[in-house]
């Protein structure tokens, strides 16, 4: 390790953290919380396959959350919420 490493540590990465996707009611949700000044912007994307084809509906809200984790469950039940109420109508 050079004395560079161990005097300012390594760089964080900027690649997006990777989230466990969810299915519901034949939807796949992917939660995609955006990095915002310090917070993260409640985003998802919702897809599903139809006649062959998959269907993608990028889900981005106003609401802003501290907590990255908070904020993925968050877009979750959104995405939730947005499928019952609309259905395969997301993707219109």
């Amino acid at each position: 390790m050079s004395i560079w490493s161990r005097l300012f540590g390594k760089p964080k990465s900027s690649a997006p953290e990777q989230r466990p996707s969810e299915s519901y009611k034949g939807f796949t949700i992917y939660p995609a919380p955006m990095e915002e000044g310090g917070q993260y912007r409640l985003a998802a994307i919702i897809e599903k396959e139809i006649a062959g084809e998959t269907q993608s509906h990028h889900l981005v809200r106003a609401d802003l959350l501290r907590d990255p984790e908070l904020c993925a469950e968050a877009a979750v039940a959104k995405a939730r919420t947005m499928i019952d109420e609309q259905g395969d109508r997301i993707f219109d």
